[in-house]
């Protein structure tokens, strides 16, 4: 190819990486706000849910989000989590922070009004290390986060937090 024409190729590969974090932007802001919800949370697969009731705020740049949370169930337990995402065209990668303050990584791709992320837990959860956790916006005003992990007995997936917010 000659030089000239790879010079002038360097200007649309440009506008189309642009474009691709562009065409996040109106899905993020969709997420920032308050959002307040109830839902069931196991801390242990094998053990009976918790229910809870948790209120969630969220900000939004161009192309990242970020989320904090406190949930409560049980009148006496109070966990705070969060998650800050970066896009990169409808791939996303970032971190979460769980009750106990670790550190995971978050990886995965957006698919219609949901981003479906792979977690690497910072240390064995469930027998192993590895979770997926979906964050999908319902309707206007509505949220849902849920985490899945594998039972380490039956192999078997299995919901362990499942948490539905709406707009305040």
């Amino acid at each position: 190819m000659p030089r000239i024409a790879r010079l002038l190729c360097i200007p649309l590969i440009l506008c189309f990486a642009t474009t691709a974090n562009a065409d996040e932007r109106p899905f993020l802001r969709s997420l920032a706000g308050e959002w307040s919800g109830r839902g069931t949370v196991i801390m242990r697969i094998g053990k009976p849910a918790i229910n809870v009731n948790c209120r969630l705020r969220s900000t939004a740049g161009d192309a990242s989000v970020s989320m904090k949370a406190t949930c409560r169930g049980m009148l006496v337990v109070n966990r705070t989590i969060s998650a800050d995402l970066t896009a990169r065209g409808n791939r996303y990668g970032g971190i979460y922070v769980g009750p106990a303050g670790g550190r995971s990584a978050l990886s995965g791709r957006r698919k219609g009004n949901a981003i479906d992320l792979a977690v690497r837990w910072n240390k064995l959860v469930n027998g192993d290390r590895a979770a997926e956790m979906i964050i999908e916006k319902v309707g206007a005003n509505g949220l849902r986060l849920r985490t899945i992990d594998r039972d380490p007995s039956s192999g078997k997936m299995v919901t362990t937090s499942d948490i539905a917010l709406k707009r305040q």
